[in-house]
């Protein structure tokens, strides 16, 4: 078990999705890139890359990843070598992905939950929607619906965050914006978002 102290070095996203587009399980784009996508132009610089999938696929992202040193966010704050054949406890949602021991962090995958054909927010239950319509198609592979990464933008709202929401507020479509503000209700009750959304 160590601390989280090795430095990040992301990775090109091209050469993520290139890798990524070897595994036959859904996977996406997510974290601030999903959003800048979204958006259609870069406007800020990215600390990390974040890859979406399942927790029922884990284990096909690890097999793709066997060369990889991987390492699990058990508890959060600290990490663990994740082995090639070790299915993730529930609360176990981060991995932090390098090309070898002592390396750089290249990129993260952050599992997702499901029931059946419904994508479940992992915060909090209640809050549900259909698996296709979890993603959004783009230039041969999948991000993440920005309403989607929002609403997990929404509890840190850290300034990285803040500039994301003001940035893709303008392309989000009436229904986007409606499924978010119930959503940060569920969620938050009150929250500085909802009322921006009205506008």
């Amino acid at each position: 078990m160590s601390h989280i102290e090795t430095p990040w070095e992301p990775a090109p996203l091209v050469e993520v999705v290139a890798l990524f587009q070897g595994m036959d399980a859904p996977w996406w784009i997510g974290g601030g890139y999903a959003i800048e996508l979204a958006v259609g132009r870069a406007y800020r610089e990215h600390a990390d890359i974040d890859i979406g999938l399942l927790r029922r696929d884990q284990l096909a992202a690890r097999h793709l990843l066997a060369d990889w040193d991987c390492h699990a966010a058990d508890p959060p704050g600290m990490l663990r070598p994740w082995p090639i054949d070790e299915v993730l406890p529930g609360e176990v949602h981060d991995i932090w992905v390098r090309e070898h021991a002592g390396g750089p962090w290249r990129f993260q995958l952050m599992l997702d939950e499901a029931d059946g054909d419904e994508w479940v927010y992992r915060r909090d239950g209640r809050i549900r929607r259909p698996l296709a319509s979890l993603t959004v198609a783009e230039d041969g592979f999948r991000r993440l619906a920005p309403e989607i990464q929002l609403l997990y933008k929404a509890k840190g709202r850290r300034a990285k965050d803040e500039v994301d929401f003001a940035e893709v507020l303008p392309v989000l479509t009436g229904a986007q914006r409606r499924w978010l503000e119930e959503a940060l209700a569920i969620e938050h009750g009150t929250h500085p978002w909802r009322d921006l959304l009205h506008r």
